[in-house]
């Protein structure tokens, strides 16, 4: 098999919970050889996060931390220590990439910031990944995936109309960040290695967090340029305010969501194998979508056909008309999907601590260098000894670093 995309780079990695980690694991899914640095003894705040299997908190078997953090390398660094800041600057010095998440000053308060590092490795690109960037007014206040979904705009038009906003997604700008810092580090990676001019090019990637969720496109893109013209703000709908059928519904096995209003209407119609009571031109006016009674009149019709089907066989008679929809699966359905699981979509992870777990494997399809688990997400520390003694430390100045707390 051909060598990964990524066999010849190395990253350093100093990120923790969501984002940070994302950025590397899709490097390190993608071959490089991603080490990361832990805090000894808690390491990674996402170790003490679930879901955990057998619902059994353990710092080792984070269904989080597992996906997180495949193919990567742990150690663990005190770097309140001059001892663990010296050992971070050599791993530097040895790497194409820094990464690191923590609040904007930290790195520099360790003598680890961009600058600092840069003067060991001309080459070196680092990306920093925090809140609100590393300038500006708010670079110290700090965010979460809730209020960075509220502040970037389009919470104020999620939810119900008569009911106060509400957030979709789970932690979905955190990934969305993650994805964005690392292709912002690719970005000046490609540039470093193959500078135009033969000289180093090394550079520092700020990401702010906050910005990767104002230029998201998640409704937001129409909703500015709306605005731009006629000077609207976006509000909530009222249920329903979408026309019909449109919204989660259920069936014979479970939910099935469905937006089939307005113009999707007569396809819908077709789905339902174009029955004479909706054949009436009054469904095809222009304020029939927004009419209640016929909406009931509607939902005489629709509601014993979807509850006389399973997901599959809606979906497969929405699709056939081409009808947005789609199951709701529960988290047992998608992983027991075949279709899916035909495309490597799924790969089973041996860990130590938890044995074999089925976890979502590569993000993307690469035709000629293709992603491969090489090893599951590391134990707190597990490649102390390795890495240390890739830089040179011998076995008693390993044994010396644990007995002082610095490893």
């Amino acid at each position: 098999m051909p060598d990964q995309a990524l066999c010849n780079i190395k990253v350093l990695d100093f990120t923790q919970h969501v984002a940070g980690p994302y950025c590397t694991k899709l490097m390190a899914d993608q071959g490089a050889d991603v080490i990361k640095v832990e805090r000894p003894g808690t390491g990674d705040l996402a170790r003490r996060l679930g879901p955990y299997p057998d619902d059994v908190p353990h710092p080792e078997r984070s269904g989080l931390f597992l996906h997180l953090n495949t193919n990567k390398r742990s150690i663990t660094l005190d770097l309140n220590t001059h001892a663990g800041r010296n050992i971070a600057q050599k791993l530097a010095a040895e790497s194409d990439v820094v990464v690191e998440s923590f609040r904007p000053g930290t790195m520099e308060s360790f003598g680890l910031d961009y600058q600092s590092l840069k003067s060991v490795n001309q080459n070196l690109v680092m990306t920093s990944i925090s809140d609100f960037g590393q300038t500006g007014p708010y670079r110290d206040y700090r965010g979460s995936d809730i209020i960075f979904y509220a502040m970037g705009g389009e919470m104020f038009s999620t939810g119900l109309a008569d009911r106060e906003p509400v957030k979709l997604g789970h932690n979905v700008i955190l990934y969305q960040a993650g994805a964005t810092a690392s292709v912002g580090t690719m970005g000046a990676l490609f540039l470093a290695l193959d500078p135009e001019d033969g000289r180093a090019v090394g550079q520092h990637v700020d990401v702010s967090i906050m910005e990767t969720q104002v230029g998201s496109i998640d409704r937001r893109m129409t909703a500015l340029i709306a605005y731009q013209y006629t000077g609207e703000i976006s509000g909530r709908e009222h249920y329903g305010g979408s026309g019909y059928p449109n919204g989660v519904f259920p069936c014979e096995d479970g939910y099935f969501a469905i937006a089939g209003g307005r113009v999707y209407f007569p396809r819908v119609v077709k789905m339902l194998g174009s029955p004479e009571s909706l054949q009436d031109p009054r469904w095809y006016a222009p304020e029939s979508q927004s009419d209640p009674e016929l909406r009931q009149e509607f939902e005489q019709t629709f509601l014993p056909w979807i509850l006389s089907k399973s997901k599959q066989q809606a979906w497969e008679a929405a699709q056939n008309q081409r009808v947005l929809s789609g199951p709701l699966n529960t988290i047992q359905d998608l992983a027991n999907d075949p279709f899916f699981n035909k495309r490597g979509a799924f790969s089973q992870v041996d860990h130590p601590q938890t044995g074999p777990l089925n976890q979502p494997g590569r993000p993307f399809i690469m035709s000629e260098t293709p992603w491969t688990l090489r090893r599951p997400a590391p134990l707190l520390g597990q490649h102390n000894k390795e890495v240390l003694t890739e830089l040179g430390y011998e076995t008693e100045d390993i044994i010396r670093l644990r007995e002082l707390g610095v490893i």
